[in-house]
């Protein structure tokens, strides 16, 4: 039978013991093939059979303490739910913003969220009104009123501190519970309840009401730290406007911008936010991007140009074709990426999940040798050593260990999207880190992707009548090389007068009469063969030639008048990519399909090691013996030619204005389109990983610490819990760093 893939959104996971839990009481179910569920996007992906009960998958995650909703489109009890759910991703990301009151399916999480003790959504509203920050102020709340009837009548001061203690410990012991019947016996939760429960039976009652108070503070900073790395990502919908000026039969009319369809023609007034992926149809205005891709300098765009929604339109009005429902557009495209992304788990991740499988059952072992060998064997008070042996419990939960690396990758990946630097999942992001060689494609990658006229040389009438002559000739052309001229002329503002008796000479060129001139735009080749050329002349061609640009030569009444030489010439910001990429130790090589001359010249100008006339296939072939040379590489290409290499590389890169092939086919996407920023990618890898690794170290070095300082007897139950909860804190904000950094 078809797998069937259903979608849900969970309430009130924040670390990434939480998604362990889930995952592994899902899979336990009949049915059941796969469960991936991502923390910080906060769904939870069920592939099935369709014979599954979802009702029961639904219960099971209630059971555990979460709110559970299919995500819009996914219905619940239906059977028939299949890999269409693909595409209703996009459909729920205005309520990504922790906006979930406005879910269809809320009024039923409402009913589930008062059976547990789980926050609904960590970011939603401020902290002390979810459920998990009003359950820590009542839980210390309890503490100062025990401490107080303590003082008062010490006599019932352990009765106080019993009960202080239960009003934090009871939500937590039944999360314990049902982790273990669902296949978790050794959570945080289960370390917790005997940790507590312990410290009351050895009459530690003051401490274990303590304990419980700072272990709840510990879940509310987490979830906060969580909240905080998906609202992040999430703050990119909220740049998409709510309504759009759409144009039908003459008229325009506001219509809510999710409405629109593909090849509507919408109005964008000046200081608008545009509201839909699309490509201008008329007008010329500068395009403030900064709010998706932090570029500070506006960009000037006019006639078939493509602009992004989320970009504020500038100086004038455009009108623009829809390209993309708002589903699909670049936004919801870059947090449905995202959001896949986070439930990919990197090596490290997989590899700290596996350790604390085996972490926290040792843990349990060791604090009960602790608990009991002393007393029997070396006669050592039962008392102390209990107490040793609880404060051991506490010392080893794995909170701030589990929370290390899930909560770096989140902040990365979220801190790249933001600045249109794509990495799908955390094996992307710490591969990045290893890369040692670069190659990357010519045309549209290192280059512009658009020939540009670099020379105007005149054989006696002026420059400017060359070149207005040329564009008289390619007024009707749409070939690359003609638009190339009539934009110079155009920038250089020549007048371009009509033509006549305009005729294209196939292969060779083109010609018309202007003025009483008849007029010839020919290749070196087809005026040679009119032998008008001199030697001289000739000879400047060919110097044109050696540095890779194409050349047209304009003959006036037979005789040659100038030459306009083109070329696509490098990227602003290639010379400073690649510099970037040297100065950190990557290698970079050209890998283009185009002449050899051509991409010597190119490869000349940015200083980089090159290989001509490339089919696809030897692309492929190049990157595999790169990587038997021991390079760790990564692709940079187009996405559509380039996809064998893009397939063969460690790492595939794919370039440009976030078409659907090259975000689909590549591992990472850079989506403005510049060549630095695959050094910037690479850099916030080695970041995110200098970032784990220093993560692991707080964690389990304060965990060493005081695990020595308690078996000595220097250390008890109290600093042992705020080691565990002060770990926490740290490895969180660290995480959370990484949202702020500059790259």
């Amino acid at each position: 039978m078809a797998e069937n893939e259903t979608r849900y959104r969970v309430g009130g996971m924040d670390c990434a013991s939480c998604a362990t839990k889930i995952d592994t009481a899902v899979r336990r179910l009949a049915g059941v093939a796969d469960v991936s569920v991502s923390v910080m996007a906060g769904t939870m992906t069920v592939r099935h059979d369709g014979s599954s009960d979802l009702k029961a998958i639904e219960k099971k995650v209630t059971g555990l303490g979460y709110s559970v909703a299919p995500l819009a489109g996914t219905a619940a009890p239906a059977r028939t739910q299949g890999s269409q759910h693909r595409h209703d991703h996009g459909h729920d990301h205005r309520d990504h913003a922790g906006h979930d009151h406005d879910h269809p399916h809320d009024h039923g999480e409402k009913e589930i969220e008062g059976l547990h003790e789980h926050d609904h959504a960590p970011m939603a509203g401020p902290w002390w009104q979810s459920r998990k920050g009003r359950l820590t102020i009542l839980s210390g709340a309890a503490l100062v009123a025990a401490y107080t009837v303590g003082h008062l009548v010490p006599a019932i001061a352990s009765y106080a501190f019993t009960v202080a203690m239960l009003i934090g410990l009871v939500p937590i012991a039944r999360r314990a519970i049902m982790a273990a019947f669902s296949g978790t016996p050794f959570s945080i939760e289960m370390l917790m309840t005997i940790a507590a429960v312990g410290a009351v039976i050895i009459n530690a009652g003051e401490e274990a009401a303590t304990v419980v108070f700072l272990f709840l503070v510990g879940e509310l900073l987490e979830g906060v730290a969580a909240g905080k790395a998906r609202e992040s990502i999430q703050s990119l919908t909220a740049l998409l406007p709510k309504n759009a000026m759409l144009e039908d039969n003459g008229q325009t009319r506001e219509v809510p911008a999710e409405s629109l369809a593909v090849g509507a023609i919408i109005m964008v007034r000046p200081g608008d936010r545009i509201s839909a992926d699309g490509i201008i149809i008329s007008g010329e205005s500068t395009i403030d991007e900064a709010p998706v891709t932090g570029e500070s300098t506006p960009v000037r765009k006019g006639v078939d140009a493509v602009v992004f929604a989320g970009t504020v339109n500038g100086d004038a009005v455009l009108r623009l074709r829809v390209t993309a429902a708002s589903a699909d557009n670049t936004i919801a495209r870059v947090v449905k990426l995202v959001e896949e992304a986070q439930e990919s788990k990197a090596p490290t991740e997989r590899f700290i999940d596996r350790f604390s499988r085996y972490y926290t059952p040792g843990v349990l072992v060791v604090a009960a040798l602790v608990a009991v060998v002393p007393p029997l064997l070396f006669a050592g008070p039962w008392g102390e050593w209990v107490y040793k042996g609880l404060a051991i419990l506490l010392i080893g939960c794995p909170c701030a260990l589990v929370i290390s690396t899930p909560a770096a990758i989140a902040a990365s990946l979220s801190s790249g999207a933001r600045r249109g630097l794509l990495m799908k999942g955390g094996a992307v992001l710490e591969t990045l880190g290893k890369v040692t060689m670069v190659a990357f494609d010519k045309t549209g990658t290192l280059t512009e992707g658009k020939p540009q006229v670099t020379d105007i040389i005149s054989f006696g009438p002026s420059e400017a009548q060359v070149l207005s002559r040329a564009a008289v000739l390619e007024q009707g052309s749409s070939h690359p090389l003609a638009l190339a001229i009539r934009n110079r002329a155009k920038a250089d503002g020549v007048p371009v007068p009509p033509a006549f008796e305009l005729e294209a000479l196939p292969g060779k060129g083109v010609s018309g009469k202007v003025g009483g001139e008849t007029l010839d735009l020919l290749s070196p080749p087809a005026a040679r063969e009119r032998g008008t050329l001199s030697a001289e002349q000739d000879a400047c061609i060919k110097a044109l030639n050696d540095e890779g640009k194409s050349v047209s030569v304009l003959l006036v009444n037979g005789v040659a008048a100038g030459l306009i030489a083109m070329r696509d010439e490098p990227r602003e910001d290639a010379e400073a990519g690649l510099a970037a990429l040297k100065s950190a130790g990557v290698k970079a090589m050209m890998l283009t399909g185009d002449n050899k001359r051509t991409a010597a010249a190119v490869a000349g100008m940015l200083g980089i090691d090159w290989r001509g006339e490339m089919m696809p296939e030897d692309k492929q072939r190049v990157v595999g013996e790169l990587k038997r040379q021991g390079f760790v590489v990564a692709k940079v290409g187009d996405g559509i030619n380039d996809a064998p290499a893009l397939a063969a590389a460690d790492i595939g890169i794919a370039m440009g204005g976030g078409t659907d092939v090259a975000l689909e086919t590549a591992d990472a996407a850079v989506l403005h389109g510049r060549v630095s920023d695959v050094a910037r990618m690479i850099e916030l890898s080695k970041r995110t990983m200098r970032n784990i690794l220093q993560n692991i170290t707080i964690a389990l070095g304060l965990k060493a610490v005081f695990l020595v300082t308690t078996i000595i007897g220097i250390t008890g139950l109290w600093p042992a819990i705020l080691a565990d909860t002060g770990a926490t804190v740290l490895v969180t904000i660290n995480a959370l760093r990484l949202l702020r950094i500059k790259i």
